[in-house]
């Protein structure tokens, strides 16, 4: 089975941008270094008078030590949140809205762990999606990540082609689609590590955005060009796949399938799975049939010939209403006949399409139907399996 190989892929350089944006907020003045040394004498202080009071006189420590210990919560929090922070806030400012809606336990926790964070002078106003009951330096990290603040959010959904991203975009942003089309005609020039574009079954590889559209609820900057969108939607892809270790565990666990076949595997999962819990098996599929014992080692996925004809400006069709025609064309490099994948990502898959490519179920199977109206599929290793699954769906009233 080819999860067994090991090419031995060497990694590469994956040439992250890391970007900082300097805020406008202001921290108090002064270090937090004299508050502490100050609590902690204070805080002797009163245990030597209770000490000389005497032993009875300790049940109101608890009490005194409030005064002098900074009231904050432990860990991440739970829940979620929104907490808008206002243009030209100050860090106690800050604080006290999040104090107000439940977020931290006491603004002093807040201000101390900003005052202890170099980049807390980054977070900026906007509207924070945070948890409850949150330590004060978990509330400064998650301000600090872009993924938690949207002031101008778009949301792009997942499986979302990028001529439909650049749609979603321009509605919002009212930037013409065209810019964004121009912008992304070089992914290496906005923020694409080069290696991405390798494949092991030596096709030749004309790189594309698609597949690098990260889908996120975005906060669109005042300002932002179609450039600087396509940008951060890249960032935070590399961010994401890098904390899944995507490249890596696919070189190393998928037997010498690239990182960026894995991303065009993810994206066809993501076309066709009816429903998140068949991701990875859908995933499967297109291996075994591209890599295994497939007559003709090929996708033979209607999903491939819609991506076609939306890319050249045709509407896209129910698989019953595609024309044979249409479904194998010789000049459609997309063609579901063709053997091997396809040249490019389908889509701009999710998370979970990702670690289904990434992580497959084991299996043999070679066709799958959907089954139910909640999009399950029936996965099948022959064709007579795969045919009595098919009446299923057809009892079913989905084909």
């Amino acid at each position: 089975m080819m999860d067994d190989l090991d090419l031995g892929f060497d990694e590469q350089d994956r040439g992250e941008k890391g970007k900082h944006r300097r805020g406008a907020v202001r921290k108090r003045k002064g270090g937090s270094g004299g508050g502490r040394g100050k609590t902690v004498l204070a805080l002797l202080l009163a245990l030597v008078l209770l000490g000389g009071i005497g032993g009875g006189a300790f049940y109101g420590f608890d009490r005194i030590q409030s005064y002098f210990v900074t009231p904050d919560y432990d860990g991440a929090g739970t829940g979620e949140v929104t907490v808008e922070i206002k243009q030209g806030a100050l860090i106690a400012d800050m604080a006290d809205a999040l104090v107000t809606a439940g977020v931290v336990k006491s603004a002093k926790a807040f201000i101390e762990a900003a005052e202890g964070n170099a980049r807390s002078k980054n977070i900026q106003p906007g509207t924070y999606k945070l948890r409850k009951q949150m330590s004060g330096e978990s509330a400064v990290t998650a301000m600090l990540d872009l993924k938690n603040r949207i002031v101008n959010g778009v949301t792009i959904p997942e499986g979302r082609t990028a001529k439909n991203v650049y749609k979603l975009l321009s509605e919002k942003t009212k930037i013409p689609v065209k810019d964004f089309e121009a912008a992304a005609k070089d992914p290496i020039a906005r923020g694409v590590p080069d290696w991405w574009f390798k494949r092991s079954d030596n096709k030749k590889v004309k790189p594309s955005i698609e597949g690098f559209l990260y889908p996120d609820t975005y906060e669109i900057p005042p300002k932002a060009t179609a450039e600087s969108i396509i940008e951060l939607m890249v960032e935070n892809f590399l961010s994401v796949t890098q904390e899944m270790q995507f490249a890596d565990r696919v070189q190393k666990e998928r037997g010498g399938i690239s990182p960026y076949e894995a991303l065009i595997v993810a994206s066809l999962a993501q076309a066709e799975a009816g429903n998140k819990d068949d991701l990875g098996k859908v995933a499967r599929v297109a291996y075994n049939r591209v890599f295994g014992d497939f007559d003709c080692n090929c996708l033979e996925m209607d999903v491939t010939v819609n991506y076609y004809l939306e890319s050249i400006g045709k509407p896209t069709k129910r698989s019953g209403d595609m024309t044979a025609a249409e479904l194998d064309d010789p000049k459609n490099p997309y063609n579901r006949k063709l053997r091997g994948l396809v040249p490019t990502p389908i889509n701009n898959p999710g998370k979970q399409a990702m670690e289904g490519a990434m992580d497959p179920p084991v299996g043999k199977w070679l066709f799958f139907v959907a089954i139910d109206k909640e999009g399950h599929s029936a996965f099948a290793e022959t064709f007579p399996e795969h045919e009595k699954n098919m009446d299923k769906a057809r009892e079913a009233g989905i084909i």
